[in-house]
This record gives structure tokens, C-alpha cells and sequence, in this order.
């Protein structure tokens, strides 16, 4: 992995990002913010998954004036992501934001984007400048042939930024993120040498589950290995929670964040006799309950005698199944074997002893 890129630290609420701090996971709601009882509800799904930092859509006034009553619900820090009207930003910032998402181009006149500035100063609230390939202003777009470019998201965010800097305040952080993965690789490769403020990186509009994770995990994957990001968000259309686990797999995959259990499973065959797919999910939910996420081990669910102990004795514990029945075994020796109904309950009893 490449030297990661030189930013400066940023504090969001009770998180610091930048400055070599550990990668962050965010996600988004999907709920209507207004609705203070069902965001937070959410929000609190998110941060059980393991999501480090929250960002909410602030559409109008009310749901302004509701972050400060999701704010107390909540433990995470609270992104308010705002767009045209400066005065929903001015709001969110009165109603307790720990930062706020806007696109300077489209804020309106300078003299708005300095209240927003202003504000945010006021209380040490970073403002993340963000660009994406929906967003491009008319002039760079007709500057690159009408097309969306690389070049061009860089260029956009980096004038964007030069706004606020120049209103005297530094406590920015970058997003420039586009459906397409090869464009939104070159992107990040091109700014890595241009600023310091730390970069939140996603693939935007990456589609479903299926086909979202696959993007995301790319191109996600590409640009953290190149040692660009400072937070990272997988976009997903589906429950907000496998964002964040997608997001999990991702940093734990490539080293960048320690803790949470691994879960390694056999593709099953003819020689499987009992529910392993099923018994593999069932896992994979257990162990990404917040209670087992200080843990840092491998667990194997395995389908078959054949290669099902072997592989288990690489982990710290093991499921191999059978006919209507499976092992548990801990370390590569056995402990006990069970009936299939009963491998799931065993299995927690033992992950239970770690605690």
C-alpha cells in the first residue's frame, strides 16, 4: 500500500479525521428528517453496524430545526447536507450540525456563502465542499467538450474550496465523487497532490446491493490502496446498515482497520449435507452484533468433512457441518458436535466466553 496522503485534522463532533487518523465509515439516512424518532432510530442502527459519522438531508426549515432533537438521541457525530438555500445551512448550524455538506456553486452569492462561512467558523464546524458528476458548473463542463471529467471534478472542487479559503476559513474536507469508478479513480489520483484537507471518498449512485458493493469495493478499494481517504461512504440503494458493513469489509480487507471478527466460508458443494448458506448468514449477523466488534479473530463456517476441519484450524473458531448436524471447533480441535438446530446457539456460547 502506498504512503497515505498528507491531510491535515479536521474535528467532527467527537471525531477527528486527517492528519494520518484511522479511516472513518458515514452513511446517510433515508428517512425523512423531519421525523426526529424515526431518524434517530436509524442513526442508532447505523452506529451499531459500526458507522462512525451520520449525514442527514435538510430540505427545508423543519428539517433544520429537527437535528437539534436528532442530536439528542444520538451519539455519532451529525452531518447536515444542504443545497441551494444558505439559510437551511445557517439553520442546521444554529440547531447543534457537527458539519455541514454544501456545493459553493450552487449556495447562491458570495456574500451568502460568507454567512455560511461565518456561522461554521463561529463554532468550529467543518464545511465538506462536495462535487460530483451531477453537480459540474456550466463553464468547466463546457471547458472539458460538455463532458464530465476527472480534470473537471478536480477543478471544480479545488475552486470551490479557494472560495471559503478565502474567506479566511480552512476547516474543509473534499468530496468528488462520480458513478463512474475509472473517473472517479483518476479524480482522486489528481488531487492527491493538489490539497491537505482531508477526503471523503465514495462511488456515488453505485447502484444495489449487489451490484453497489461490487462497484464500491473497486474503486474504493483502488484509491484507499493509493493512500487517499480520510472517511468513506459506500452508496448503496437498500438498507442503510450494509453500507456500513460493506464499508467494514473493505478497511478490514485492506488492513486499514483492526477489530471486528472475520468470516471465511467454504462456496459449498455436492459433498454439503446441511443449510450452509443459510448457516454462513446467520454467522456473518452474529458476528457483526456491536457487542463482538472489539473482538479481532477469524471464524470459519465450513460445509464438509473434507476440507472443514483443516480450515477451521486457521481460525480462532469453527462451525463444519454435516448430516443434520456440525462440529464446534476452537483452534483446530474440536470441542463438540451438535445437532444442525442447535450450531448457531453453540457457536454464540462460545464467542460468548470472549467477552
Amino acid at each position: 500500500m502506498n504512503c497515505r496522503m498528507k491531510t491535515h485534522e479536521v474535528h467532527i463532533g467527537n471525531r477527528v479525521i486527517g492528519g494520518g487518523n484511522p479511516v472513518l465509515i458515514q452513511s446517510m439516512c433515508n428517512t425523512r428528517t423531519q421525523d426526529v424518532e424515526a431518524t434517530a432510530a436509524q442513526i442508532k442502527r447505523l452506529e451499531e453496524a459500526g458507522c462512525d459519522i451520520v449525514r442527514v438531508a435538510v430540505p427545508d426549515e423543519e428539517a433544520a430545526l429537527a437535528i437539534a432533537g436528532i442530536k439528542e438521541r444520538i451519539s455519532i457525530p451529525l452531518v447536515a447536507d444542504i443545497h441551494f438555500d444558505y439559510r437551511l445551512a445557517l439553520k442546521a448550524v444554529e440547531n447543534g450540525a457537527d458539519k455541514i455538506r454544501i456545493n459553493p456553486g450552487n449556495i447562491g452569492s458570495r456574500d451568502r456563502l460568507e454567512k455560511v462561512v461565518d456561522a461554521c467558523a463561529a463554532k468550529h464546524i467543518p464545511i465538506r465542499v462536495g462535487v460530483n458528476s451531477g453537480s459540474l458548473e456550466k463553464d468547466i463542463l463546457a471547458a472539458h467538450g460538455g463532458h464530465v471529467t476527472a480534470e473537471g471534478l478536480v477543478e471544480s472542487a479545488l475552486n470551490n474550496c479557494r472560495l471559503i479559503e478565502e474567506l479566511g476559513y480552512e476547516e474543509l474536507v473534499i468530496s468528488i465523487k462520480s458513478s463512474d469508478v475509472l473517473m472517479c479513480i483518476r479524480a482522486h489520483e489528481l488531487i492527491k497532490d493538489r490539497t491537505e484537507h482531508p477526503i471523503h471518498v465514495g462511488i456515488t449512485e453505485a447502484g444495489t446491493l449487489f451490484s453497489g458493493s461490487i462497484k464500491s469495493s473497486v474503486g474504493l478499494g483502488i484509491i484507499l490502496y493509493e493512500g487517499i481517504g480520510d472517511t468513506i461512504r459506500v452508496s448503496l440503494t437498500g438498507d442503510v446498515t450494509e453500507e456500513v458493513r460493506t464499508a467494514s469489509e473493505i478497511l478490514k480487507t485492506l488492513g486499514l482497520r483492526k477489530g471486528g471478527i472475520e468470516v471465511v466460508s467454504c462456496p459449498t458443494c455436492g459433498r454439503t449435507q446441511i443449510d450452509l448458506i443459510g448457516l454462513a448468514d446467520k454467522v456473518n449477523a452474529l458476528v457483526s452484533e456491536k457487542k463482538y466488534q472489539k473482538l479481532d479473530f477469524k471464524v470459519a463456517c465450513m460445509g464438509c468433512v473434507v476440507n472443514g476441519p483443516g480450515e477451521a484450524s486457521e481460525a480462532e473458531l469453527g462451525i463444519c457441518g454435516g448430516k443434520g448436524e456440525g462440529l464446534i471447533i476452537k483452534k483446530g480441535e474440536i470441542l463438540r458436535k451438535v445437532p444442525e438446530a442447535e450450531l448457531l446457539s453453540e457457536f454464540r456460547k462460545e464467542l460468548d466466553r470472549y467477552l
